[in-house]
């Protein structure tokens, strides 16, 4: 299938809401952890897959602020889970020049947790090929709110005036993700159609990708049957069709 895929014409940024580990868990008879589990392979095929592409950046919502708030056991068991399956993956990250990087409330995580990952991010920081950018602890509502107390902050200490917010750029600037590009392309799957407080500022002008199939069972054809779809749409960022032609 990659074949048929124009390497010139791939988003520079996926995004993807990972959704249905627990749902495809609970129609097999199982916990919702295994679900959990099983999405973790996902995650491995489906940056094998955008890193052979070469694209540019990848970013997961891996654990939103909402899902601190789920029973206690479940938040457990999905933070030793992410540590475990990154140290896991880290030499193959490296191996495939994957650079890793994390967005987030890090200050709500358990410390061992945060260092840990820490460290996967200082092992592969000379990876200069696809940036997988895991979004834990994430909520869109909580960074613009961060970018907004920053700029405050920078106000108060003189080094900035309440003029200078006169640009998206400066107030991107003051965003975890003014390093990375705009997603191009949000992906969500289990079938649920709505954005959930991931990326709201950034997803402004983004495709948007929905598929019932739940996370777990999301394949590299999926995957690039969704590029697909992408390279199908007219982006026209507020413009007329006539414009762009």
């Amino acid at each position: 299938m990659t074949e048929e895929l124009d390497k010139n014409s791939l988003p520079r940024h996926v995004a993807i809401i990972m959704d249905g580990n627990g749902r495809w868990a609970k129609a097999r008879g199982l916990d919702r952890s295994e679900g959990h589990v099983e999405g973790v392979n996902t995650v491995r095929r489906i940056t094998e897959i955008a890193s052979e592409l070469g694209i540019g950046y990848l970013t997961l919502y891996t654990f939103s602020t909402e899902n601190w708030n789920r029973p206690q056991a479940e938040v457990d068991a999905l933070m030793h889970l992410i540590v475990i399956a990154i140290e896991r993956e880290t030499p193959d990250l490296i191996k495939n020049n994957v650079r890793l990087q994390m967005i987030g409330d890090t200050s709500r995580m358990p410390r061992e947790a945060y260092e840990r990952l820490q460290q996967c991010i200082a092992d592969t920081s000379h990876g200069t090929g696809l940036t997988l950018i895991l979004a834990i602890s994430y909520s869109s509502r909580w960074e613009i709110m961060e970018a907004a107390r920053h700029f405050a902050a920078d106000v108060e200490a003189g080094k900035r005036k309440p003029e200078d917010m006169n640009s998206e750029e400066v107030f991107k600037s003051y965003l975890t993700t003014a390093d990375y590009p705009d997603p191009d392309l949000l992906i969500r799957t289990g079938g649920d159609h709505r954005v959930s407080n991931f990326l709201l500022w950034q997803i402004a002008y983004s495709e948007i990708y929905v598929t019932d199939t739940y996370w777990p069972d999301f394949s590299r054809e999926d995957f690039i049957r969704a590029l697909k779809d992408f390279k199908g749409r007219e982006r026209r960022f507020g413009l007329t069709s006539e414009q762009l032609k």
